[in-house]
């Protein structure tokens, strides 16, 4: 299987984003009470060690999914513990929520950040599924607190293919700092495979 693909299809990938980051900006806005709007600032196909070095070694919350459907792979979320903190709030409104545990959220926090998750991988597949005419069943969502290049090792170190699909987006809540990368290791033979079946 080569990975040719037919120029005019090209744009599905940023329709793939645009619709994906659209899907979770939307789902967020409602759950959260913020208004949030996504920007794709960059896609591009990357070197698994280059997307290593320019997610950097910091300490990050990591929320990932893999795709158990055609076009596999991955998808990793990836926000500072601040960013994490203020989504959960809003999504608690005035509910409080116990004492702060080591790493200095409460288990009210930890279960909304978790929903959060659940929110954001669902939507941002349901765009890509859109687009690509399917439907792709995910894993449930895993969380890591950890340096977000060890997380992309943990997720795509051991492929054959070193090349990987990068979608470089933002989740920005507008009222505040909110940050949250969202980085897709699809298998690029699948994907290359499910656009050609699609008409432009």
């Amino acid at each position: 299987m080569s990975l040719m693909i037919d120029i005019r299809k090209l744009a599905l990938f940023n329709k793939m984003a645009k619709e994906g980051g659209n899907t979770v900006a939307e789902h967020l806005s409602t759950m959260t009470g913020m208004e949030t709007e996504m920007e794709i600032t960059k896609i591009n196909f990357i070197d698994v060690p280059d997307i290593k070095t320019h997610i950097g070694d910091e300490k990050q919350i990591g929320i990932s999914i893999e795709l158990e459907e055609p076009p596999h792979g991955h998808i990793l979320f990836l926000l500072n513990a601040d960013s994490a903190k203020d989504l959960a709030q809003g999504m608690m409104g005035d509910m409080g929520g116990g004492e702060p545990d080591q790493d200095g959220f409460t288990d009210m926090e930890r279960s909304a950040i978790q929903e959060i998750g659940n929110i954001m991988t669902s939507g941002f597949i349901d765009g890509w599924a859109n687009v690509l005419e399917t439907t792709i069943d995910i894993s449930t969502p895993t969380f890591t607190y950890g340096p977000g290049s060890g997380m992309v090792d943990e997720l795509v170190g051991e492929r054959d293919s070193e090349m990987a699909l990068m979608f470089d987006s933002r989740v920005q809540a507008l009222d505040s700092d909110i940050d949250v990368k969202v980085y897709t290791f699809p298998e690029l033979e699948e994907l290359v495979e499910l656009m050609q079946e699609i008409e432009v």
